[in-house]
């Protein structure tokens, strides 16, 4: 039996008090010599004129080839690179990626025929930090993207970036038209928002208001323009962060998982020695961030699932590239 990624409040509780514990006594004296992290990589300087652009590279776009396809007994899904028009005082398109399971459309056509004209199927959306970009931290993304539809009930993602980054209004409105997308075009209306750095901010203004989101994930989020996580419960959520972020601190996720409450499922997860990114820790992260997009989609976690999930997908080495690469270290996240 694979353990549920939800663990109990008290269990957390002990988690929390056990890394407070420990972490002053197991750093040396060179490394507690931390610069000062902040708490928000949001901007209120005016948006620029024409709206952000990511990359067109083919290896940001189109994961590599693996083979998750036939462990699953599945033909690959289907990835395209899409812009969605979003209608604020902007205007404009957000450039995304979208993965879909191999018939995911046709599938969803008859099971909606044969059933109930209610839509259930559920997607993740996946945000990068304050400088947009599409592979997020470590380049989990890509795999997330990749092993989520690879699943025999595949899951859609949608790794989308920002017309405007770092700009909270914009980026929630970016957020909520790729949702109205995926609810027209694909039959879908549950909805599990991932986000890293300032990506927290979009992720817990949307789900706060918006009850089509059924789950929130959010990798080293700032606290800035984080209100909507008091409205979340409970519905779940998963805060991951490395205590040795130099860009924003891990008392950020510690804050956000006590402003969550105490009456629905959360997690904190603190990783020892790891940085804003999880460099030193991406495949647990990615692993943890798949198993609780599964289980806000109720997809059960068997064993032929849990060797998806394991599966290498991109290489240590090509982590940080990718990332520089996909602009998603153009801004003031950094990887120490």
């Amino acid at each position: 039996m694979v353990p549920s990624p939800f663990r109990t409040n008290s269990n957390i509780a002990r988690l929390i008090n056990h890394v407070s514990r420990q972490h002053p006594t197991t750093l040396s004296p060179s490394q507690t010599k931390i610069p000062n992290p902040k708490s928000s990589l949001s901007t209120t300087s005016p948006p620029p004129s024409s709206p952000h652009h990511p990359t067109s590279d083919p290896s940001i776009i189109y994961p590599k080839k693996s083979s998750l396809a036939g462990a699953t007994g599945k033909n690959p899904p289907t990835t395209k690179s899409l812009t969605i028009k979003v209608s604020d005082s902007r205007n404009g398109a957000v450039p995304g990626v979208l993965h879909l399971p191999h018939n995911h459309d046709q599938a969803t056509q008859s099971s909606t025929q044969a059933t109930t004209k209610q839509q259930t199927r559920t997607a993740a959306i996946l945000l990068s930090g304050a400088s947009g970009g599409l592979v997020g931290p470590s380049s989990i993304y890509l795999g997330m993207s990749t092993k989520l539809t690879s699943l025999n009930q595949g899951i859609p993602v949608m790794r989308l970036d920002y017309r405007f980054p770092a700009r909270n209004q914009y980026c929630v409105a970016d957020v909520l038209a790729a949702m109205t997308y995926l609810e027209r075009e694909h039959a879908i209306s549950r909805f599990v928002l991932v986000g890293w750095s300032f990506g927290g901010a979009p992720v817990f203004t949307v789900a706060g208001d918006d009850k089509r989101v059924v789950g929130c994930a959010t990798v080293a989020s700032q606290t800035a323009e984080t209100d909507g996580i008091e409205r979340l419960a409970p519905r779940p959520v998963l805060l991951l962060h490395g205590l040795r972020d130099q860009t924003l601190g891990s008392w950020c996720s510690e804050s956000l998982y006590r402003r969550y409450g105490e009456e629905g499922t959360r997690e904190l997860k603190l990783f020892e020695g790891d940085d804003h990114a999880l460099t030193r820790n991406a495949r647990e992260a990615k692993e943890m961030l798949c198993r609780f997009v599964m289980k806000c989609a109720d997809v059960e976690e068997r064993e032929e699932e849990s060797e998806v999930v394991k599966e290498k997908v991109v290489d240590g080495r090509e982590r940080v590239p990718l990332m520089e690469k996909a602009g998603d270290l153009a801004g003031e996240e950094r990887v120490e």
